[in-house]
């Protein structure tokens, strides 16, 4: 009689790698950036390395735990930084399978570019909190061990970041399809100078942001509402036209605008919601953050 032998334990390595796409899902989430998140990454490999991994029971959370806390560190210093930021400061979008798939509606949702931004609003420990139970749907201890905080504290925490989202924030994700038609017959709005076409499809209180980041002309402060949002619009393509463009699908898949206005690409994320109407428009032109779309599309 034979016997089939055991099978060989997996390597750190493989272990590590096995967890990577979740890692950088994490602090991309956490930090709006995908640069960091790669940086965040690196380090957790660094420290997985050198632990002593026979006391490691379970690696996935030894794993976001690290994550996190290097995040939190980082977004207590970032946060100056963004402050003196020239122009409004974006998140970096990224292609749409950046992370693999998004199995649940809450990691799509968190994933979202909209979310993203909203999330610049809260605390780093808010921020944090707030993936770690409505992203990866932790329980609250273990979400308070992983912030260093009481699981009271914790719950007051994940209350107060999601009254800071809930004025800006809808559990509605349109069709892909739909979302994209509704791009396509802004553009063509936009292009052919139809003022009462493109006006219809605005909010009242829509929103546009521009980050250039000091390297590319850009707007440096948010235009906000319907009519001085035509009038940034209508004025921008009289000066520049449009380029160039196509849809491509980003962060959670929405789909987002690539284009050239002025010689220089930019893309242009956009938060559609219940009503179908634009509520928000995310140009990003700064060339150091287009790169995780422009290698993937």
């Amino acid at each position: 009689m034979t016997t089939t032998p055991p099978a060989a334990p997996e390597s750190a390595d493989a272990v590590f790698e096995g967890y990577r796409p979740l890692l950088l899902g994490l602090g991309y989430r956490l930090l709006g950036s995908m640069w960091d998140a790669e940086d965040l990454v690196q380090e957790a490999y660094l420290r997985w390395s050198a632990a002593d991994r026979a006391e490691i029971r379970v690696p996935r959370a030894f794993l976001v735990t690290v994550v996190t806390r290097l995040a939190l560190d980082q977004l207590r210093s970032v946060r100056v930084t963004r402050e003196a930021y020239t122009g409004p400061w974006l998140p970096e979008p990224v292609a749409s399978d950046a992370f693999g798939p998004a199995q649940t509606a809450e990691l799509r949702d968190s994933l979202a570019y909209a979310t993203l931004h909203l999330m610049e609003r809260l605390t780093p420990p808010e921020r944090a909190v707030f993936v770690l139970r409505e992203a990866f749907e932790l329980p609250y201890d273990e979400v308070a061990a992983i912030v260093g905080v009481t699981s009271a504290n914790c719950r007051q925490l994940y209350s107060r970041a999601a009254r800071h989202l809930a004025a800006g924030r809808e559990r509605f994700h349109p069709d892909a399809d739909a979302h994209g038609e509704l791009l396509r017959r802004f553009l063509d709005a936009a292009q052919h100078g139809h003022l009462t076409a493109l006006a219809d499809l605005l909010s009242e209180d829509v929103v546009v942001w521009n980050d250039g980041g000091g390297k590319v002309r850009a707007a440096l402060w948010p235009i906000e509402g319907r009519a001085n949002v035509l009038a940034f619009l209508m004025g921008l393509l009289a000066r520049y036209g449009l380029g160039a463009m196509r849809l491509v699908g980003v962060n959670d898949g929405s789909p987002a605008v690539w284009t050239e206005v002025d010689g220089g690409r930019q893309l242009v994320a956009f938060d559609i919601r219940g009503d179908g109407l634009i509520h928000g428009i995310f140009a990003v032109l700064n060339p150091d953050k287009l790169t995780h779309v422009a290698l993937r599309s």
